[in-house]
């Protein structure tokens, strides 16, 4: 199983807009990350985020690029303070590949966490409009595949990652 962590994109200041929404730079840096997700192939059964404008906005951006067989859902449980095990639970029984667009500091804390560390270690340096690529082997252990970041993408001469992780 593959599991896609992506940090929602830059969004404008809440004095601006309470909800939130990507500012210009987050979603042409969501955009950047989704080019390059297609042209890696990547696809997943689902498309997850927490319902926050900004969240929401990112996964449909993806979602517009890649191949996610059951489309983008919102789901309860991925806000940026809510506890981690249960959803950590819930992916040690999951066999498909799942793609979670969320917040800081959430999703910090699940990669830790299925990563083997305390919460409080912050394992992986998210940064928005990134995705982190985590995989579990036959032991059901979970090893970081690969992160992606907008700004790398910049470089002309980026390593392509192979779309398995």
């Amino acid at each position: 199983m593959k599991l896609y962590l992506v940090q929602h994109g830059d969004a404008v200041p809440k004095e601006v807009d309470p909800s939130r929404p990507l500012s210009d730079k987050g979603r042409k840096d969501v955009e950047r990350v989704a080019e390059f997700l297609k042209s890696i192939e990547l696809k997943t059964s689902i498309i997850q985020h927490s319902g926050k404008t900004r969240a929401a906005q990112t996964a449909e951006i993806i979602n517009s690029k890649i191949t996610s067989i059951n489309g983008v859902i919102q789901k309860g449980g991925l806000a940026p303070n809510d506890p981690v095990i249960p959803l950590k639970d819930e992916l040690m029984k999951e066999k498909k590949d799942i793609m979670i667009v969320g917040h800081l500091p959430f999703l910090s804390k699940l990669a830790t966490r299925l990563l083997g560390g305390m919460e409080e270690q912050g394992l992986v340096a998210f940064q928005q409009g990134g995705v982190v690529c985590l995989k579990t082997d036959e032991g059901n252990n979970w090893r970081l595949g690969w992160m992606i970041i907008p700004e790398l993408l910049k470089q002309p001469s980026i390593i392509t990652p192979q779309p398995n992780c």
